[in-house]
C-alpha cells in the first residue's frame, strides 16, 4: 500500500494531535493529552515559542489511514547558542522502518533546506517543554510534561545512523520512607543565621515568578542545550501555573535576605487527565477540578529548581538544594501526594545526579535525545 505524506495545515492541527490516539491507545501506560491544551500548544502564534520560530509539521498516511507524524523547527533564540542545529519532535509512529524513514527524512530535508547542519530531537517543541525518547522505564505512566514512547521506537533512530546526544533521566521520592542517612545528616544540620527557608508568598505571586524565573535563568545559564525564558514565556509559565500552584510545595532560600534558591513542586496532571481520552466536555472540567483540588493527586512532579552561580562550589550552595527538597518533603505529606518526581537531569550533570541520587537512589526513567549530521 503506498506511504504518504503530508504537510499540515492550521485547519489540520486536530487531525495531527489526533495521531498518536490511534497508534498508541493500546499502550497500558500512554496518557492521551488534553486537545484543548495541545491545540494552545501548537497553533500558530498560539505561544511565544510558536510566534518566534519557524516549524513545520506532517502526517505520513498508508491507505488514508495515520501511520505517523513529526515535526521540525528552527528556533531562533537556540541558533545563538547552537547555530546550524535543527530540531524534530513530536513524533509518533506504527513499528514501520519505511513510517520511520519517511518522517525523519522529511524532516531532515525541511531543516537542510533552511542551512541545518546538524538535527537533535525529539524535542516537543523546544528544550523548555517535553524532551527526549522514553528509552527505559517503560512500565510505569509518565508525569506532566514528559513523553511516553513504546519501546520499538529506539532501535529506529539507531538504524538511521543517528547517535545519543544527550540522556535525560527522572527520579522518584517516596515520601512515606526515610531520608538515606547521608542526606538526613545534611538536612538536620542547624541553619546558618543568614538563611531562612520560606513557602511561596501567594499575596506576591507575580513577583515570586519573577524572582524563581531569574535565579532558574542564571542557575542553568551554562547548562547544555539551556535557553532563558524571556518575559512573555515568564508571563505565560505564571497564568499556566497558578490554578496548580500550591504554596505548601513551593520553597525559597532566603540568604541574606535574598532569594537564592527554589523548588517547585506542582501536582501531577497526567494522572488527573488519565481517563478524559483529551477531552474536557461534557463533564471532564469538573472530573478535573474536583481531581485536583478537592480529591488531590496521589503524584506530583519538580520540573523548576535552581541554585543562583555565584553559590556553586560552596559548601552552603550544595547545601540549599538538600534543606529545599527536605522541605518539601515534609510539605507533601500534609497532602495526599506520596511520590514525587525530579525531572529531568542531564547524564552528565554530575552535582544534581549526586544531589538526586543522594535523597532517591539510582534514576527510574530515562529520556534519550538523538543527533546526526545533515551533511
Amino acid at each position: 500500500m503506498t506511504l504518504t505524506i503530508t504537510q499540515i495545515t492550521p485547519d489540520e492541527l486536530d487531525d495531527f494531535i489526533r495521531v498518536p490516539f490511534g497508534l498508541y491507545a493500546d499502550l497500558p501506560h500512554w496518557i492521551p493529552p488534553l486537545m484543548q491544551e495541545r491545540r494552545d500548544a501548537l497553533k500558530v502564534g498560539g505561544t511565544p515559542f510558536m510566534k518566534r520560530a519557524d516549524t513545520a509539521m506532517w502526517i505520513a498516511h498508508r491507505a488514508g489511514r495515520p501511520v505517523g507524524r513529526i515535526s521540525a523547527q528552527i528556533d531562533p533564540v537556540s541558533q545563538e547558542k547552537t547555530p546550524g542545529v535543527g530540531h524534530f519532535g513530536l513524533l509518533a509512529a506504527e513499528n514501520d522502518a519505511s513510517v520511520f524513514d519517511l518522517l525523519l527524512s522529511t524532516a531532515e530535508e525541511w531543516l537542510r533546506g533552511r542551512g541545518m547542519t546538524r538535527v537533535l530531537g525529539p524535542m516537543n517543541l523546544s528544550i523548555n517543554e517535553e524532551c527526549g525518547l522514553l528509552v527505559d522505564g517503560f512500565d510505569t505512566p509518565p508525569m506532566m510534561m514528559m513523553p511516553y514512547d513504546p519501546p520499538y521506537l529506539a532501535p529506529h533512530f539507531a538504524a538511521r545512523g543517528y547517535t545519543k546526544a544527550k540522556d535525560l533521566l527522572a527520579y522518584l521520592i517516596d515520601t512515606t520512607t526515610e531520608l538515606p542517612e547521608a542526606a538526613r545528616r545534611i538536612v538536620e544540620r542547624p541553619l546558618p543565621d543568614n538563611v531562612k527557608i520560606r513557602p511561596l508568598d501567594t499575596a506576591d505571586y507575580a513577583g515570586e515568578v519573577r524572582r524563581l524565573v531569574a535565579i532558574f535563568n542564571d542557575a542553568w545559564a551554562d547548562n547544555w542545550g539551556f535557553i532563558p525564558f524571556d518575559a512573555a514565556e515568564i508571563d505565560l509559565m505564571a497564568k499556566e501555573m497558578r490554578p496548580l500552584i500550591d504554596k505548601r510545595l513551593v520553597w525559597f532560600a532566603e540568604v541574606d535576605g535574598a532569594a537564592a534558591a527554589f523548588v517547585v513542586c506542582l501536582p501531577n496532571l497526567n494522572e488527573a487527565i488519565a481517563d478524559l481520552d483529551g477531552s474536557l466536555l461534557p463533564l471532564g472540567w469538573a472530573k478535573l477540578l474536583w481531581r485536583i483540588k478537592v480529591k488531590g493527586l496521589t503524584t506530583g512532579r519538580v520540573p523548576l529548581m535552581g541554585v543562583r552561580r555565584e553559590m556553586t562550589g560552596t559548601l552552603l550552595g550544595g547545601i540549599l538544594p538538600f534543606l529545599l527538597i527536605d522541605r518539601l518533603r515534609r510539605a507533601v505529606r500534609e497532602t495526599r501526594m506520596r511520590r514525587i518526581e525530579m525531572s529531568w537531569v542531564l547524564d552528565d550533570n554530575r552535582p544534581m545526579r549526586t544531589l538526586a541520587e543522594a535523597m532517591c537512589g539510582p534514576a527510574y526513567k530515562t529520556y534519550r535525545l538523538f543527533e546526526r549530521d545533515l551533511a
